[in-house]
């Protein structure tokens, strides 16, 4: 029952951001090979200096220990390195590992699952979650930040008649994610912008294999124009019905290049009784989105190892290996997922473009 109150609370909200939400701020440009950022989550800079600041505060959690920035670290593609899962509230191991944050604005369906489709109203589920930020809810925080000396007219001034409230505290937070843009860079030149050179012989090798022989593209889809690298959809590659028959252990980065199998349980880190993670079917009961995940945008992906919704692959090396077996076999496996027969040259062409995104 725990579970399902920030799901309801995120539909509710989603509501009550199209029906309440004040004029949308102008619209952003973007880089070489993105669309426009959505005038709906743009806001002014006013709210995105807003939300840089709830971002990166430790306050927003219950015991004032825990935010946005800690498991989405900028410098680590605004994701985490450091673990295969995040951690949450007082050292709790979370079910999947932190997503990477680059091009949020444009993906329509957010969270690993894809359960929530408003990148305004989805801050309220970790908010909310007693195992990640913690509050037991949205009064006392939105109280606390009304009383603040710097919220309060920090708040006033980005929204002036509104000042603090459960919608503008997720806008401001929405409109710092939208500016995280990634695009402009060698791809973009060589494939959009007709630079050759912008890209190596190998990574030209890797782009042709991603867009042909290894079928990278069905999914991650490259427009004539732009490209998110994503179908906006999600599908079963077999990681999570693979995972599901493993052992307790996972491997943990104790330090820079120092990894160990660790059992979570035996230092207190594993969740007890959590169900068995089943993807998508978690939110539509339908049987076909078993063990299935949306599918991820790739720009900066270099950046925000581990991979995959449980961070069980530890490089795109494994990531490439993994597709080239064929995904893991189960009764709803994708039917786009199937072995490859990648050489080593074009597994490594493959790796060497995915790094030049």
């Amino acid at each position: 029952m725990r579970r399902a109150a920030p799901a309801f609370l995120a539909s509710f909200l989603a509501l009550a951001l199209m029906l309440f939400a004040a004029p949308a701020g102008a619209q952003q440009p973007s880089p070489r090979g993105l669309p426009p950022v959505p005038a709906a989550v743009a806001g002014t800079p006013a709210m995105r200096k807003l939300g840089e600041k709830l971002f990166f505060d430790r306050s927003l959690s219950a015991n004032g220990t825990l935010s946005c920035a800690m498991c989405h670290i900028p410098a680590q593609g605004f994701a985490s390195n450091q673990s295969a899962l995040s951690i949450g509230m007082e050292g709790r191991s979370l079910r999947r590992n932190a997503p990477s944050l680059y091009n949020v604005a444009f993906k329509n369906f957010l969270f690993h699952d894809g359960r929530e489709t408003d990148l305004a109203a989805q801050v309220w589920g970790p908010l909310l979650a007693a195992d990640e930020m913690g509050n037991s809810g949205i009064g006392p925080l939105i109280a606390r930040l009304r009383a603040d000396a710097e919220y309060g007219p920090l708040f006033e001034a980005s929204f002036p008649g509104e000042g603090a409230t459960m919608m503008t505290l997720g806008r401001a937070i929405a409109a710092y994610e939208a500016a995280l843009l990634r695009g402009g860079g060698r791809f973009d030149r060589a494939v959009y912008g007709g630079e050759r050179a912008a890209l190596t012989a190998r990574e030209w090798l890797g782009y042709e294999l991603f867009i042909g022989k290894a079928g990278c593209a069905a999914c991650h889809l490259i427009g004539a124009e732009t490209a998110l690298f994503t179908d906006q959809s999600w599908h079963n590659t077999g990681v999570a019905f693979r995972s599901g028959a493993t052992s307790g252990k996972r491997l943990v980065q104790l330090a820079p290049g120092v990894l160990q199998n660790i059992d979570l349980a035996a230092v207190g880190l594993a969740q007890t009784g959590a169900p068995r993670d089943v993807g998508r079917f978690e939110i539509t009961n339908a049987p076909t989105d078993r063990w299935a995940y949306t599918t991820p945008m790739l720009r900066g992906v270099s950046e925000s190892s581990p991979y995959m919704h449980d961070g069980s692959l530890r490089t795109l090396a494994e990531v490439i290996e993994f597709y080239d077996r064929g995904g893991g076999a189960n009764p709803s496996l994708d039917p786009k997922i199937r072995p490859l027969g990648l050489t080593a040259q074009e597994k490594a062409a493959l790796v060497a473009f995915l790094e030049a995104l």
